[in-house]
C-alpha cells in the first residue's frame, strides 16, 4: 500500500460545461501559490493532458478504469508522490462510461474518484437556470454510485442576483459552493473536430493560462478547495507498458501528437530510447532506429505537406524494408496509399499499405475498442488482446491488406476497422492504451 496526496476530481453533468477551462485555471492558480499540483485526466484523451502539463508544470497522466488494469492505475496515481495536491479532470458526465464492465470498471470519472478517495467538485453550467442547479447537484450527490461530493463550481453566472439565487438554494440543500464564475468569452479555448486545438498550435497560450489562473484566483475559494481535498492509498503498483523496441523513432509534430504519456513513460522506464522526428519538417526517421512509430494526430489537415515530404517518405520506406513500422489512426492513414482531404483532393501517402482513406465525407467513429491480434505488431505477438479506443472522422475507401486484428467495441460487438499488415508494416485506427490482462 502507498499513500497518495489529497486530491479532487473536477467533474460535471455533461460535456461542454467548462470542466477543462476550470481545471486549467485551478492548476495554474494553485501553482502560482507555490503548490506542486499533479494533474490527471480520466478516460481516453490526448489533448487535455497537454494543456494540463503546461498549466501545472508536471506531466499529466490518463486514468482509465476500463482499459487499464488496477496495477497500472495504481502505478499512475503514484506519480502524484511528492505533490501537494492532485487534480483529476473528468470526462463527459460524472457517471458516463461503458455499458459493459471492463478490467476494473466502466471508465467513469465517478469510478476514479471512488478508487482513489478523491472527492468530486461538480462544475455546473448555470446559464438558463437558477435554483434548479441545486437540484442537479443534489441528484448527483445522492446517486447510488456517487463518490463524496465536495461541492460545486458555478460557471457562466449572469450576475450578482443570479449568483445569490443559486447560492441560497445550494445552502438550503447543504451543498458547498466553491466559486461563481461569470461569463468570459475571452477565456474560451478554440476547438476543432477532435476537441480543443492542440496546445502546441496555439500562440499566446501561456498568456491565456495566466489569465485563467488569475480568473480562478479572483472568483474561487482556493483555500476551501484545498481543504476539501482528500487522499487515499493505492495497492502495489503494477507493471508499466513494455517498450516495443529498444530505439524507437517517434513522429512528433502537429500532425502526429497523440501519444499517451503513460506509454512513453513506460518505454523510457524500461530502457527504451525515444528518437523524435518531424514528418512535417520533412525529417526522416533516425536510420539507427529499431522501430518507427507514427502516432495519431491531424494528418488530414496537413496532407499536402506530408505528400511533399520526400525525405520523410523515403526514409520511412527504407526503414520498412528490414525493420518494423507501426501507425495508429492518423499514422495509419499516412502509411496508406492515399488520403483524400476535406476538399476532395487526393494526396499520395507513403504507400507502405494499400489503405485509402477519405476525410471528405466525415463520419464519427468513437468508442472503446478491444483488439485481438491476428498478426504480430511491435511489442505484441499474435493472439494478444489489447485495450484502447477509436476516435476519428475518416472513412476507409480501400483496405486490400490482411487484417491486423479482430476488433470489438466495449460490448463485444465487431468493429469493421480491423487494421492492416503488410510485411514489416502494421497499422490500425485503434489507439493502444494497455495490454488486456483480464
Amino acid at each position: 500500500m502507498a499513500d497518495i496526496p489529497p486530491g479532487l476530481v473536477i467533474a460535471a453533468p455533461a460535456s461542454g460545461t467548462g470542466k477543462t477551462t476550470v481545471t486549467l485555471g485551478l492548476l495554474r492558480a494553485f501553482r502560482d501559490r507555490g503548490l506542486a499540483v499533479q494533474p490527471f485526466k480520466n478516460g481516453p484523451d490526448y489533448i487535455d493532458p497537454a494543456f494540463h502539463g503546461l498549466a501545472a508544470g508536471r506531466v499529466s497522466f490518463n486514468l482509465d478504469s476500463w482499459a487499464m488494469d488496477p496495477g497500472l492505475l495504481d502505478a499512475l496515481a503514484q506519480q502524484a508522490a511528492g505533490a501537494d495536491l492532485a487534480i483529476a479532470e473528468g470526462s463527459m458526465g460524472l457517471f458516463d462510461g461503458t455499458t459493459a464492465a471492463g478490467v476494473s470498471g466502466r471508465g467513469t470519472s465517478a469510478g476514479i474518484a471512488r478508487r482513489f478517495g478523491w472527492p468530486v467538485v461538480l462544475v455546473l453550467d448555470v446559464s438558463g437556470q437558477a435554483q434548479s442547479a441545486a437540484a442537479t447537484a443534489l441528484g448527483f450527490a445522492r446517486h447510488p454510485d456517487a463518490p463524496p461530493l465536495a461541492g460545486v463550481i458555478l460557471n457562466r453566472v449572469a450576475g450578482a442576483r443570479h449568483e445569490v439565487m443559486i447560492r441560497e438554494e445550494m445552502a438550503r440543500l447543504g451543498i458547498a459552493v466553491f466559486a461563481a464564475l461569470p461569463r468570459r468569452s475571452d477565456l474560451e479555448l478554440p476547438e476543432r473536430h477532435l476537441g480543443l486545438v492542440q496546445a502546441q498550435e496555439q500562440d499566446g497560450l501561456e498568456t491565456v493560462l495566466a489569465r485563467l489562473g488569475a480568473f480562478l484566483r479572483d472568483h474561487a475559494d482556493l483555500a476551501a478547495l484545498r481543504a476539501a481535498a482528500r487522499g487515499g492509498a493505492t495497492g502495489a503498483p503494477g507493471r508499466w507498458p513494455a517498450p516495443p523496441a529498444q530505439r524507437i523513432a517517434l513522429a512528433r509534430d502537429a500532425a502526429f501528437s497523440f501519444a499517451y504519456p503513460h506509454l512513453i513513460e513506460g518505454w523510457r522506464r524500461k530502457g527504451a530510447e525515444i528518437l523524435p522526428f518531424s514528418p512535417l519538417a520533412d525529417q526522416p526517421p533516425d536510420p539507427s532506429a529499431d522501430l518507427v512509430w507514427l502516432p495519431g494526430g491531424y494528418p488530414e489537415l496537413h496532407a499536402g505537406r506530408l505528400a511533399a515530404a520526400i525525405r520523410f517518405r523515403a526514409g520511412l520506406r527504407s526503414h520498412a524494408e528490414t525493420r518494423p513500422v507501426h501507425g495508429e489512426c492518423g499514422g495509419y492513414m499516412v502509411l496508406g496509399q492515399a488520403l483524400i482531404d476535406a476538399d476532395g483532393t487526393r494526396h499520395a501517402m507513403a504507400g507502405l499499405l494499400g489503405l485509402v482513406t477519405s476525410y471528405q465525407n466525415r463520419r464519427l467513429h468513437l468508442g472503446y475498442r478491444r483488439a485481438v491480434l491476428a498478426a504480430p505488431m511491435p511489442g505484441h505477438g499474435a493472439g494478444t488482446s489489447l485495450r484502447g479506443h477509436e476516435f476519428h472522422y475518416s472513412t476507409i475507401l480501400d483496405q486490400p491488406d490482411a487484417p491486423l486484428a479482430r476488433v470489438t467495441d466495449a460490448g463485444d460487438n465487431p468493429v469493421p476497422e480491423t487494421g492492416s499488415v503488410r510485411g514489416h508494416v502494421t497499422g490500425s485506427f485503434f489507439h493502444l492504451i494497455a495490454e488486456d490482462l483480464a
